[in-house]
Parts: structure tokens; C-alpha cells; sequence
């Protein structure tokens, strides 16, 4: 049985230190057996939870910006990664917006977040790691999911595309996290 997670990339950059830092994610989880896919916010006009409750009646948002493409995608996953950069002390606005309007159609659909395996990655150049991990760690955790952990918080430091290659604590923190989503995906789902 083949077994979805999805990385999304909060960056409007393509080939980002976001992005980077998912693709070495990826990397491990296909070296174990699962398979990953990216998706990317770049390009997307992601808007705001408007609280209509139009997601209880019909299973879905109703806010036509991409989303609804990207949610379908992570209720069929079981795991889920997310990459925010942070270029203002917090994760970029676009992605927490996901998040929030994720969270409102799990929640209103079946809980299918409850029991996934994932958590976030925050990429910046010196600051605001920690409040945009908490940040996000807020919605896994409100919405049911497993997050399980690594050697350090899952940081990455960068700023000019390709400099967070140069953060090698960072990284191999970024890839024991993966590895350690691909052992709670393979406990609980074979």
C-alpha cells in the first residue's frame, strides 16, 4: 500500500531555501518508502477564513483560490509537512490562512487531519523560528495530529536562495524529522 505525504512550501520563490529544505524532506520519505509530493503556494492568492460555514454543508471550501485542490489531496495523505518562510517575525500570512481554513474543513468533515503524521519546518534568515513553529505546531495540534519530534526544533537558517544548504544542523534536523514521520506513518499504517 503507498502511503501520501504532502510538503507544502509556503514560499513564493521557486527553488527557495523553503523549497530546498522539503525536497531533502522528500528525499528521506521516498528512501522509506513513501511518497511524497510538493506542492507550492507560489503563484496562489490564498485568502482568509470567512467563517460562512458553507464547508459543513458542502464538504468543502467555497473560497475558489486553489485550496480546495490542495485539501483534497492532504485527506487522502497520511502525512503532512509544511514549510513556512518567515520573512517578518511569523509564518508568511498565506500560509497560516491554509492552515486556518484546513483546519475549519477537517474539522467539519470527519476530522480527516485527526491521526495525521507531520508537522512544520520554519526557514528564515535570523529570526522568528520559534513563534512561527509554535505558530503552526498550534494548528497540528488542534486538529488531532501526530507530530513527532527530532534532535532539535525543526529550523532552518537562510536567506539568499540555496543558503540554507549551508546550515548543516539544520538540514539534518529537517531530514530526522522526515525519517521520523516515515517510522510513525510505517507503525501506525504498515
Amino acid at each position: 500500500m503507498e502511503h501520501n505525504v504532502i510538503l507544502i512550501s509556503g514560499s513564493p520563490r521557486a527553488e527557495g531555501n523553503t523549497e530546498l529544505v522539503l525536497k531533502a524532506c522528500a528525499e528521506v520519505l521516498a528512501a522509506a518508502g513513501l511518497k511524497p509530493e510538493i506542492l507550492s503556494l507560489r503563484g496562489k492568492n490564498i485568502g482568509s477564513c470567512l467563517a460562512c460555514d458553507k464547508c459543513c454543508i458542502n464538504g468543502r471550501c467555497i473560497i475558489d483560490d486553489g485550496s480546495g485542490e490542495i485539501f483534497d489531496k492532504i485527506a487522502q495523505a497520511k502525512g503532512l509537512i509544511v514549510g513556512a518562510p518567515v520573512y517578518y517575525g511569523t509564518a508568511r500570512g498565506d500560509m497560516m490562512c491554509l492552515l486556518q481554513r484546513l483546519g475549519m474543513v477537517s474539522a467539519r468533515n470527519g476530522r480527516f487531519l485527526d491521526g495525521m503524521v507531520g508537522g512544520p519546518i520554519a526557514v528564515a534568515r535570523r529570526g522568528g523560528h520559534t513563534a512561527s513553529i509554535q505558530e503552526m505546531l498550534m494548528f497540528c495540534f488542534i486538529c488531532g495530529m501526530i507530530v513527532p519530534g527530532a534532535n532539535y526544533w525543526n529550523m532552518v537558517f537562510g536567506r539568499e536562495k540555496g543558503e540554507c544548504l549551508q546550515d548543516e544542523e539544520g538540514m539534518a534536523t529537517a531530514r530526522l524529522f522526515a525519517a521520523n514521520v516515515a517510522k510513525v506513518i510505517h507503525a501506525l499504517h504498515g
